[in-house]
């Protein structure tokens, strides 16, 4: 029998105001970081092969990917990022495929996958909650089927 958490679906749309309630400050902080990154002394630490000349800027001077704003190397936001989608208390500890396709429609960098799984991995309250750190209660035994008198 399913019960009323289970058969309550949320709205993408409520999702999307929540990500962007928690997430508006640091755009700002991106995209000062984006201008920074782009200096040409900046230029070869972002590694980005050539993709920079596929980077749109729309009107608020913010570079985009593929409809996805870019997250520079340069400043460490990427860290920033991956810390608030993974430890916010609004994300509860996602798994690193989870995390990465909330994050995916939003932002992008080169490696975005690898660099997610790499940082899941490395967390040691994700790794003290999986199965394989969890103790059994023992070994199961059939109750004893009791004898009518």
């Amino acid at each position: 029998m399913a019960d009323a958490l289970s058969r309550k679906e949320y709205s993408s749309h409520w999702v999307r105001t929540l990500s962007t309630t928690i997430k508006s400050h640091l755009t700002l902080k991106i995209k000062e970081a984006q201008l920074d990154a782009l200096k040409p002394e900046n230029v070869t630490g972002e590694t980005l092969r050539g993709m920079d000349k596929n980077l749109e800027t729309k009107e608020d001077r913010t570079h985009y990917f593929m409809n996805r704003i870019w997250v520079p190397k340069f400043r460490g936001f990427r860290e920033v990022v991956m810390n608030e989608s993974h430890k916010t208390r609004y994300s509860i500890r996602p798994g690193s495929d989870k995390m990465y396709l909330d994050k995916k429609q939003q932002y992008w960098w080169p490696n975005m996958k690898v660099k997610t799984a790499t940082y899941v991995g490395k967390c040691l309250t994700c790794a003290k909650v999986k199965t394989g750190y969890q103790q059994s209660s023992g070994l199961l035994q059939q109750p004893e089927i009791p004898k009518w008198k």
